[in-house]
């Protein structure tokens, strides 16, 4: 294929190159009709290059399927140009993992940075995909979630001058990038509902421990609510968000079926409350007349399960945004207490 060839092939579809042949700047730099440097610069949309060839040479490497040859780029800037997002396997449920992945997805779209995803099990110690990545050097960034109060990835990270951004707070007096849902106006906001129901003897599903720092969060708003509305907090032992759903559904049951059951119940988990309600209904009682239920959700499932539920929003895809907008700043040096957010319960 000639030059010719080449330009006459450049339109809105992308171009096709010889079997085998891997694109590169010097390809760019061919059909463009540029120096390798000039390309290079535009790429990176260096201010000294005009936007119309900007323009030009983008869409080339486009249509070229170019993409920068990764261990070239290690080599030159000893970055990887990569952001890696530490989850627990279990985050998975509900979608929660592919809405996270989305909205981080859609900012790196915009920069040279990739994502990689590093899932790790709740049996193995949440330190060591974060030691892999450190000593590996096998990415600029690091964003992770189920944050604890007192939290030695983000006091490793911090040590070793990893930026990173965490899916929820610490309580450990370090300072670093996060987003956060607000769970204690969430718990607080979902007891308030149940008690303007009147309902009075209160249940909430929350997290797997008080280690988990949302956790904490959890009992603060709900016990505040449940004080101010005089009502009794009742206890559901054995289960936990974290508890599989089978167990949930049948440990539901026995606890429906019983003498002290609650009439309402807050939950912090979109797949936990199906669960609830599978429970809930095998005890014979109905939803929004027996018991009243409020549940958290990160897609629009609940809903059109069981129209009944109260339900609060969580914008996953929005706390993907969030975490990525303030990784990548924090890779740039900005401050990390001017990279800190919330979001807020919307009913």
């Amino acid at each position: 294929m000639n030059a010719k060839d080449l330009r006459r092939g450049l339109s809105s579809e992308a171009v096709e190159l010889p079997e085998g042949e891997r694109p590169t700047l010097k390809t760019i730099a061919f059909m463009a009709g540029l120096g390798v440097t000039t390309v290079s610069r535009a790429l990176k949309d260096a201010p000294e290059i005009g936007r119309a060839t900007k323009n030009r040479v983008q869409l080339i490497a486009k249509q070229i399927g170019y993409r920068p040859n990764r261990a070239g780029v290690r080599l030159r800037t000893g970055k990887t140009n990569v952001i890696s997002l530490v989850l627990n396997a279990q985050s998975e449920i509900m979608g929660l993992t592919s809405n996270m992945v989305y909205g981080i997805s859609e900012i790196l779209s915009q920069t040279p940075y990739h994502l990689t995803v590093t899932p790790y099990s709740a049996e193995n110690d949440p330190m060591q995909p974060i030691r892999y990545i450190v000593e590996t050097g096998s990415a600029d960034g690091i964003i992770m979630s189920r944050t604890e109060p007192d939290d030695a990835r983000v006091r490793y990270l911090t040590e070793h001058g990893i930026p990173f951004a965490t899916h929820g707070r610490t309580e450990m007096g370090i300072e670093h990038p996060f987003h956060d849902f607000d769970n204690e106006a969430f718990a607080y906001k979902s007891a308030r509902s149940l008690l303007i129901k009147g309902r009075k003897k209160i249940a909430m599903m929350a997290g797997p421990t008080s280690a988990v720092t949302y956790h904490r969060h959890l009992e603060r708003g709900f016990s505040r609510a449940i004080e101010e509305g005089g009502a009794q907090a009742i206890l559901v032992p054995d289960i936990d968000v974290d508890t599989s759903l089978g167990r949930i559904r049948d440990r539901t049951e026995e606890i429906m079926s019983g003498q002290n059951r609650p009439d309402g119940i807050v939950c912090c988990s979109g797949s936990a409350a199906i669960a609830l309600v599978a429970g809930i209904e095998a005890a014979g009682l109905k939803i929004g007349r027996d018991v009243d239920l409020v549940s958290k959700q990160s897609s629009d499932v609940l809903k059109w399960f069981r129209p009944e539920i109260i339900v609060f929003n969580e914008d996953v895809r929005h706390a993907g945004r969030e975490l990525a907008r303030a990784v990548l700043r924090r890779i740039e040096g900005v401050d990390a207490r001017e990279l800190q957010s919330l979001s807020y319960p919307d009913e």
